[in-house]
């Protein structure tokens, strides 16, 4: 009688194992999004910040004329911000993207102020090769910016 108990009990127990590994497995996790007001703030950020991508053929100019006090007046001017914006759209991703745009952003920031150095400095090679990093670095950040975000501001 006893034996006759534990089997019905290990089919009970079986049983009620089965039924909640079913229902556990029925429904999938819906992957994070931004929220509506993760999305505005990140527009209004990424405004400046693609205003400033927008005057890189200025800059570019500057640096092929060789032109060092308006190189270094373009950085500390218009594109001052860039680094604040770069801070905020940051903040407001979803977490499992937030370590590559702080890496991308560190990365801008550190070829916008080699570039300023170079025009300090009036090194020529110098400031071609850092004005190609901070192109680079423009187009590399716009690119982790949501989809939702480059559609609204027609970047896609």
């Amino acid at each position: 009688m006893l034996q006759s108990l534990r089997r019905l009990l290990m089919v009970a127990l079986a049983a009620v194992l089965c039924v909640n590994l079913a229902a556990c497995s029925g429904a999938q996790a819906q992957p994070p999004t931004l929220s509506t007001e993760d999305i505005a703030s990140i527009e209004r950020q990424a405004e400046g910040f693609l205003a400033a991508r927008d005057r890189l053929p200025e800059l570019a100019d500057l640096v092929n004329r060789r032109d060092w006090t308006f190189t270094r007046n373009l950085i500390h001017g218009p594109m001052q911000e860039v680094g604040r914006q770069m801070l905020y759209i940051n903040q407001r991703l979803l977490p499992d993207d937030q370590p590559e745009a702080e890496r991308l952003a560190a990365q801008l920031k550190r070829s916008l102020a080699q570039l300023d150095e170079a025009a300090r400095l009036q090194d020529a090679e110098a400031l071609r090769k850092t004005y190609i990093a901070v192109a680079s670095g423009f187009g590399k950040y716009a690119q982790i910016l949501p989809a939702q975000v480059k559609e609204d501001l027609k970047q896609i």
